[in-house]
């Protein structure tokens, strides 16, 4: 009997496993989320059961839509909208396939379905953001600045924003760039290496200012997860920094490549804690006095590479 086998039959009879904080922790949230070491993506349910899962290849970006289809990719150039029972794919777009990346190295690592039925698509090695409509035809698209092109690094996540615009993380350049509907670069912030000397390397060891994520705030903020910077900071469109989460201050928790960030509503922020090793938890959920109230850590149904999550319910509450 394997250790997940095993927990299970133990749960069942309202017993504490071994670690018992790794799942009792994981029961009060449901969540999807995406591991490309395990190539696997899928749903947990609140009682910390696998309630759904699929193979995938490499994943940067991943969405529960509001029609219970899951919008994610199986590679680095297929995004697909898939229905969860049937398992059937009802929309897709490659960008080999898309007029000018036939002879280009392309990688996708975000992308959104929009409001108007569109999906905004950022694709690197061309360095641009697309929105392709639900035929698969290209109505928009943008240039993106990038400073040290390369089509594994020029953005991380990148969103379309309430106003129009879009806000883009450019790992490669280490900076978050805002942009208006024309490609006019209408804010920016550089994440700071505050002080210190970039080391290399995924782990809790390495360090740099290669962010992954950027949430717009309504109070006008922007919530910034620094990648292997090791945190989360809050910064004004002054580019002030307001509030901060570094690496070691969460007691008995090390960051490492902070991924994708979901504030709910709480207040609370969850945050994607990859590559930090199997001692420490794959997600996060923090108050702002930086108190922990809810983690997950399992290694046996995810790895080291749990980059993308979404959390769907909070004690039962659907997370809109």
């Amino acid at each position: 009997m394997n250790h997940w086998t095993l927990f299970r039959a133990v749960a069942l009879f309202g017993l504490v496993a071994a670690t018992p904080w790794q799942q009792l922790d994981a029961a009060t949230r449901k969540f999807i989320a995406a591991d490309s070491s395990k190539q696997r993506v899928a749903i947990i349910d609140e009682k910390g059961v696998t309630d759904w899962e699929y193979p995938i290849g490499p994943l940067h970006d991943l969405h529960v839509l509001a029609n219970g289809n899951l919008l994610f990719q199986d590679s680095w150039t297929h995004v697909i909208e898939l229905e969860r029972d049937s398992k059937m794919i009802v929309w897709q777009y490659d960008a080999k396939q898309s007029p000018g990346n036939e002879e280009r190295k392309i990688e996708i690592h975000a992308f959104q379905r929009l409001t108007d039925g569109n999906t905004m698509i950022a694709e690197s090695g061309r360095g641009r953001i697309i929105e392709v409509d639900p035929r698969g035809k290209i109505v928009k698209e943008i240039k993106l600045h990038i400073d040290h092109p390369h089509p594994h690094r020029d953005t991380r996540l990148a969103r379309k924003l309430e106003n129009g615009h879009y806000l883009v993380c450019h790992e490669g350049d280490g900076a978050v760039r805002e942009y208006d509907g024309s490609g006019k670069v209408v804010w920016d912030y550089e994440v700071p290496l505050f002080g210190k000397e970039p080391r290399p390397g995924h782990g809790v060891e390495a360090f740099g200012n290669q962010c992954f994520s950027a949430l717009r705030l309504a109070n006008g903020n922007t919530l910034i997860g620094t990648g292997n910077g090791h945190g989360v900071i809050e910064v004004t469109p002054e580019r002030k920094i307001v509030w901060s989460l570094d690496q070691n201050e969460l007691p008995g928790i090390q960051l490492a490549w902070v991924t994708t960030l979901q504030v709910l509503p709480s207040g609370n922020i969850v945050i994607g804690n990859c590559h930090a090793g199997p001692d420490n938890p794959q997600l996060i959920e923090v108050t702002r006095e930086k108190k922990v109230i809810w983690k997950f850590h399992d290694f046996e149904r995810f790895g080291d590479s749990l980059t993308n999550s979404q959390i769907l319910s909070v004690d039962g509450k659907a997370i809109d």
